[in-house]
């Protein structure tokens, strides 16, 4: 492992491993960039792989931003089989023989699947019960209805089907709204055509303007002196507009005060004339109001 240095903070374009939890990513961050101010802009499954974003130090404040992006995915759905889970580490509950199910079958099937559509969410997901999440509940051996909620999918297109037996693997590609569940797509295919379905891999491709081609694993930013990819003033500049800040206006926005508005549709990043991020802002009431200031 290389020498660490004191973080400036930033964010990191993490390439999740299968079988850690986003949670266990930031564990594994706090150690790397030596703080404890980190956090992940978007839960992934232990199961899933790919594109998880890393705030650290000032940047877990953008992550606001970055959690309602939308998110690009590859899968294997396979019908056949219905778990508990909605994916390949639940319990098999269900099987049934879908080697009759023909690809037209499964197009007029992804149909109602896209769209502005309202989703049931998995019953094993994070989502809080009275206080309680939904997974734990259903661990504990209840059982979980939860209420529908609108998602939107903007591409479900096949890429490859694979039959062998009485299942069929079908490898999507998915992109959507931040909140949609890729095991409740399966499940909801799986279930249209009469004969269940699960995801049996995920891999996030992208967050937003993020994508695998920046991400990084855990292993390569250990051998980093300092493991952020994208400081603060760049990952502002990446993920926001930009406007450039007077040294009067820096000086009032410094202090939470608001700008004269300049037009430009937010929420957009300020910066110092030394080019330091100042503050995200957007205008309203005709001033440009800070939403987030970032220093000192």
């Amino acid at each position: 492992m290389a020498q660490k240095v004191a973080t400036q903070g930033g964010l990191v374009v993490v390439d999740k491993p299968g079988g850690m939890t986003s949670h266990d990513v930031v564990s594994r961050m706090r150690r790397l960039a030596r703080t404890r101010r980190v956090g992940h802009g978007g839960t992934l499954d232990p199961m899933a792989t790919g594109v998880l974003i890393i705030g650290v130090e000032k940047a877990t404040r953008l992550l606001t931003y970055v959690i309602g992006s939308t998110k690009q995915y590859t899968a294997t759905i396979r019908l056949g089989e219905s778990t508990v889970t909605d994916d390949a580490e639940g319990e098999v509950v269900a099987r049934a023989d879908a080697s009759g199910v023909g690809d037209e079958a499964v197009a007029a099937a992804l149909g109602p699947l896209r769209g502005e559509i309202l989703q049931v969410p998995s019953s094993v997901s994070a989502i809080k019960i009275n206080g309680v999440r939904s997974y734990h509940r259903v661990r504990a051996g209840e059982s979980v209805d939860l209420a529908a909620r609108p998602v939107t999918v903007t591409r479900l297109d096949v890429l490859a089907t694979r039959r062998a037996g009485a299942h069929i693997d079908l490898d999507v590609d998915v992109a959507c709204s931040s909140g949609t569940y890729i095991r409740a797509l399966a499940r909801d295919l799986g279930a249209a055509l009469g004969v269940g379905g699960h995801l049996t891999a995920l891999r996030r491709t992208a967050v937003g303007a993020f994508t695998l081609a920046e991400a990084v694993t855990l292993d390569e930013l250990a051998e980093r002196p300092d493991p952020v990819t994208l400081p603060l003033q760049a990952a502002a500049d990446r993920c926001f507009p930009r406007r450039d800040a007077t040294e009067d206006e820096a000086r009032t926005l410094s202090h939470g005060g608001p700008l004269d508005p300049a037009g430009i549709p937010g929420p957009y990043a300020v910066f110092a004339p030394d080019g330091t991020v100042l503050a995200i802002v957007s205008e309203r009431e005709g001033k440009a109001r800070p939403e987030i200031v970032l220093v000192p």
